[in-house]
């Protein structure tokens, strides 16, 4: 079984070993195994996460952040005093949840009654366009400064950044186009829509690049990742012996994010989010 700290040069990506669905059969019942719990409309949703209580928080279209139960819910609704987009919500942390606005470069920490903890100014510390951002497990932040390419840590105690990866020489003479950024599992993973997926370990060094492209968000359940193909279906990729699982997604138009919790499913479309119980 390859191990967790399995390196695939920057050249080079690492394996993935494909299980075939057995039949058409076999898939057509899948799809038909979604049931529809709730429909939460909210036209035009932004981004989404869930938390390890599986309650679940997604941005509107005036980027406006509401929680929702497992069931889906209502429970609160954040609404910031000042404009601006939201690019990631990141709720794993069992104490507060992150939400970073790339025009006005801030990071915001929520607790999980959306109440405001603290607020980050990248500017203040650091010259250059952060394009991803994301929280460590220890709170200090993870950011990838788009103007020089290189991934950073802010330790907001003594208010410094502690560590910088540069990634021109892995990147090399790539157009990257940088949507996602999340450590799971004492990893970091980068997401670019247009290569791929970089690997690096919880000290910043890389690791490897998983081959999958043209997507804009990835989620983790257990020991797997897990993305929405073009194909309609949730795949799923074992992050240690690297194989990969299919779950056909119910028929459902323009499906823009899926978010998995413990007992529920979100899709999230233009209409709003899908509740299903799988």
């Amino acid at each position: 079984m390859p191990q967790a700290a399995s390196v695939a040069p920057p050249s080079k990506q690492a394996p993935v070993s494909t299980t075939p669905t057995s039949n058409g059969t076999a898939a057509l019942n899948a799809a038909n195994s979604w049931t529809l719990v709730r429909t939460i409309k909210l036209p035009q949703p932004g981004v989404a996460s869930v938390d390890r209580r599986g309650t679940l928080y997604v941005a509107d279209q005036q980027n406006n952040i509401h929680q929702y139960g497992p069931d889906g819910q209502p429970l609160n609704t954040y609404s910031p005093p000042l404009p601006g987009h939201v690019a990631q919500l990141e709720a794993w942390n069992t104490t507060k949840m992150l939400v970073f606005y790339d025009d006005r470069q801030e990071v915001l920490l929520l607790d999980r009654f959306l109440a405001p903890i603290t607020q980050v100014r990248i500017a203040d510390f650091l010259d250059g366009m952060v394009r991803v951002a994301t929280l460590a497990p220890d709170d200090k932040l993870w950011l990838f400064n788009e103007s020089d390419l290189s991934l950073q840590l802010y330790d907001p105690t003594p208010q410094r950044l502690t560590l910088r990866t540069p990634l021109d020489l892995i990147i090399g003479r790539t157009k990257p186009d940088f949507r996602f950024l999340r450590q799971y599992q004492n990893n970091l993973y980068l997401v670019d829509r247009t290569s791929g997926i970089y690997v690096f370990d919880n000290l910043g060094n890389y690791r490897k690049k998983l081959p999958f492209t043209g997507l804009s968000f990835v989620g983790f359940r257990g020991d797997e990742l897990y993305y929405v193909g073009s194909d309609n279906a949730l795949h799923f990729f074992q992050l240690y012996t690297f194989a990969e699982r299919l779950l056909p997604l119910p028929a459902v138009a323009d499906v823009r994010q899926v978010v998995l919790g413990e007992q529920y499913t979100y899709v999230l479309t233009a209409a709003g989010v899908l509740v299903y119980r799988l």
